[in-house]
């Protein structure tokens, strides 16, 4: 056996169960919860969320070979300014609402929806630049936006329970 392949409905149960956790801690916080950080190089609970959505924009955007605009390029450019390099995050607290980040996270979902049930042969061997760097293949992507929203999620479980965290 050369491998294990692992089918698209696989990567979208996946990707449903740690995304809806995700939004699940999410839901329903109050603009005080969402950016507060328990010290200034932690990402908020907001932020984490624009960031949860923007590498979806940003992997899809490429998978599909589309140009971004307006609200979306900047929801896309939240994969990584700010997060996993020096640039300003590209909201300000201000503009982290909770109709921002609902906003953000149903375009997100959307978007990877379109693709992540049921893509071809030719999606998964597309070549895409990933948040972090390397050049990384279709599946390498339904593979990373699958565990993304999990990693976050811990993270946000972790800040709410903090006892500085606003009530």
């Amino acid at each position: 056996m050369q491998g294990t392949f692992i089918q698209m409905s696989d990567f979208s149960v996946t990707w449903s169960l740690s995304r809806g956790r995700f939004d699940a801690e999410v839901a329903g916080l109050f603009h005080e919860q969402l950016v507060w950080k328990p010290h200034a190089a932690a990402l908020s609970i907001g932020q984490m969320a624009l960031h949860v959505a923007g590498v979806e924009v940003f992997f899809v955007s490429q998978l599909k070979a589309e140009e971004l605009s307006g609200d979306d390029r900047k929801l896309s450019s939240a994969a990584t300014q700010g997060v996993v390099n020096d640039e300003t995050f590209p909201f300000t607290d201000e503009e982290i609402t909770p109709h921002t980040v609902a906003v953000a996270l149903a375009r997100g979902r959307e978007l990877v929806m379109s693709l992540i049930e049921d893509a071809s042969n030719d999606v998964r061997k597309v070549e895409i630049v990933s948040a972090l760097g390397p050049v990384i293949t279709g599946e390498g992507a339904f593979a990373r936006l699958s565990f993304h929203p999990a990693y976050h999620h811990g993270q946000a479980y972790q800040l709410k329970n903090s006892p500085d965290f606003p009530k």
